[in-house]
C-alpha cells in the first residue's frame, strides 16, 4: 500500500495542474508507488480536467464547487494511505516527501509543512509558516496596519519572522500553522479532529482552522526545511471577481473568529472589518468611482450583520 496519498484540489487550474502532476511522476507511476495521487476538481470551466485525464491521474469531478475544505475531505475519504499530502496545483514538488513523512514517526505529530520557494527561488518567508492568528492579529490585518507597518509587534510573531534565515534551517522546527499549500497530515489526526470544516466555503481559513484543531487536540505541527516545492500562489483566486474575493475572504475570517474568539473580541473584529472596508472604499474612490461600493459594501453589510448577532 502506498505510504502517502497526495490530494490536489483544483478550480480552473489548467495553467498549473499539468506541471504539478508532472513533478510528481516519479512518485506515482512505479510498480510499487510511494504515493497515490488524486485530483478533486471543483467544477472547473477551463481545461483542468483534460490536463488531469491526459496524464492518467485519478480524478473526482465535482458537478458544483463544493469548496476547498469539502474537496479535501472527499480526497481523504477516497484514498487509503496513512499519510495525506495536501498540495496546491501551483505548488510544484521538488524533493523531500520522505523527510515530511519521517516526522510522523512521533505519534504526537499531527501535521508538517515543507519549504515553499517563490518564482525568485527564495523561501516565501511570512507565508510558509505562521502562528495561529489572535484577534489583535486580524484587527491589524483588516485595518491595513500590517501592510503599513510590517514587522510590528503583532505581525512579527504571527508571520514567524523570528525563524531567522530560512535557508540556514536544516532540522524540523515546531510551528503552529504550516502553509496549507504543501501540508502533510496523518489520516489518524484528520479523523481525530473531524477533518476540514466545510463551513469555510469556498476558500480561506480552512487550513488555519485545521491547524488550530490539531493544536487543541495536543498534536504538534512542524516546518520541515528539507522538503521543497516551488509555489506561485493565488492562481485560482485571481480568477475570482474582486467582489466575490472580498466577500469570501472576510466571510471566512469572521467564521474563524466566531469559532475561536470571545464575544467581545469577535465584535471588535466586526467593527474593524467594517471600518477597514469603508477606509478602502474611500481611498479607492478617486480612481474607481462608485464601483468601490459594489466591492466593499457587501463586506460592510456582512460585518454589521455578524456584529448584531449572527455569530454562527
Amino acid at each position: 500500500m502506498p505510504r502517502v496519498a497526495i490530494v490536489i484540489v483544483t478550480y480552473n487550474s489548467a495553467a498549473e495542474i499539468g506541471a504539478c502532476l508532472d513533478a510528481l511522476r516519479s512518485l506515482g507511476d512505479e510498480e510499487e508507488p510511494y504515493a497515490e495521487i488524486l485530483v478533486v476538481d471543483n467544477a472547473s470551466t477551463d481545461a483542468t480536467r483534460d490536463e488531469v485525464s491526459g496524464r492518467g491521474v485519478r480524478l473526482i469531478a465535482n458537478p458544483n464547487n463544493a469548496g476547498f475544505a469539502a474537496a479535501v475531505n472527499q480526497g481523504v475519504l477516497a484514498t487509503t494511505a496513512p499519510l495525506v499530502l495536501l498540495l496546491n496545483p501551483d505548488a510544484h514538488y521538488v524533493a523531500g516527501i520522505e523527510q515530511l513523512a519521517a516526522v510522523f514517526k512521533d505519534p504526537a505529530t499531527g501535521g508538517a509543512g515543507g519549504m515553499l520557494t517563490g518564482p525568485d527561488g527564495l523561501p516565501q518567508a511570512g507565508f510558509l509558516a505562521r502562528s495561529l492568528p489572535t484577534a489583535a492579529t486580524l484587527v491589524f490585518e483588516v485595518l491595513g496596519v500590517n501592510r503599513l507597518w510590517p514587522g510590528n509587534p503583532v505581525d512579527w510573531p504571527y508571520r514567524c519572522w523570528g525563524l531567522g534565515e530560512l535557508t540556514a534551517l536544516s532540522s524540523p522546527v515546531l510551528v503552529e500553522q504550516p502553509a496549507g499549500a504543501f501540508l502533510m497530515f496523518s489520516r489518524h489526526a484528520w479523523e481525530r479532529v473531524g477533518g476540514f470544516d466545510e463551513r469555510f466555503w469556498p476558500i480561506w481559513f480552512e487550513d488555519v482552522d485545521f491547524c488550530a484543531k490539531l493544536k487543541a487536540a495536543g498534536l504538534n505541527t512542524w516546518l520541515v526545511p528539507r522538503a521543497y516545492a516551488n509555489h506561485k500562489g493565488a492562481h485560482s483566486i485571481e480568477a475570482l471577481p474582486s467582489k466575490a474575493r472580498q466577500r469570501y475572504w472576510y466571510g471566512s475570517l469572521l467564521e474563524y473568529a466566531a469559532k475561536y474568539y470571545t464575544p467581545l473580541e469577535f465584535r471588535i473584529l466586526c467593527c474593524a472589518v467594517f471600518a477597514g472596508s469603508v477606509l478602502r472604499a474611500v481611498g479607492e474612490w478617486p480612481r474607481r468611482g462608485s464601483v468601490v461600493w459594489g466591492v466593499h459594501g457587501p463586506v460592510c453589510g456582512l460585518a454589521l450583520r455578524r456584529f448584531l448577532g449572527a455569530r454562527s
